[in-house]
């Protein structure tokens, strides 16, 4: 069975148990990696061809604004298609209490009908939010898998959370 990670994450200024830090790598691509090194799986970063701003205030003014559009983002990049894969572990951080408008971009690229998608997030109180609901809507014909909550401050020491999650599969 072949494997994509396919994920958006931030780095920048972040909000990091109560405070606004300051990260080089962001949390969720910290949880791609993990996963990418218990699985083996192939990466994609989702990347907007316009960033949101650097900084988190402004970042998250702008997120909302994109989800009260619907917008659809444009993509920096994307694969020619996912054909050869069979399942996506499609990781993202919680904005708003869903995935960032660009994941639903990259969503709306391809058909998920007959593959199974394992969303995975991170995120500093929420949860899954509506976000695994809201893939489900997106991708009808996708088997849409119990999704993996990881606290953004809690990244490091979520391995074993990990990988229990992914041995599930």
């Amino acid at each position: 069975m072949a494997v994509l990670i396919a994920y958006f994450s931030r780095a920048e200024e972040n909000y990091i148990s109560g405070m606004l830090k300051y990260l080089a790598v962001g949390n969720t691509e910290r949880v791609a990696e993990e996963i990418h090194r218990l699985t083996g799986a192939e990466m994609f970063r989702i990347e907007m061809q316009k960033p949101y701003a650097k900084g988190y205030n402004a970042c998250t003014r702008e997120a909302r604004e994109d989800q009260q559009r619907n917008a659809r983002p444009a993509l920096a990049g994307t694969p020619e298609s996912l054909d050869a894969y069979d399942m996506i572990y499609l990781g993202y951080p919680i904005y708003w209490g869903t995935a960032p408008m660009a994941v639903f971009s990259f969503l709306a690229k391809y058909d998920f009908s007959g593959k199974t998608i394992r969303p995975f997030c991170t995120h500093e109180g929420s949860g899954l939010g509506g976000s695994v609901s809201d893939i489900r809507k997106a991708c009808p014909g996708a088997r849409v898998e119990e999704g993996l909550a990881v606290h953004g401050s809690r990244v490091e020491a979520s391995e074993k959370k990990i990988r229990e999650w992914v041995r599930r599969s």
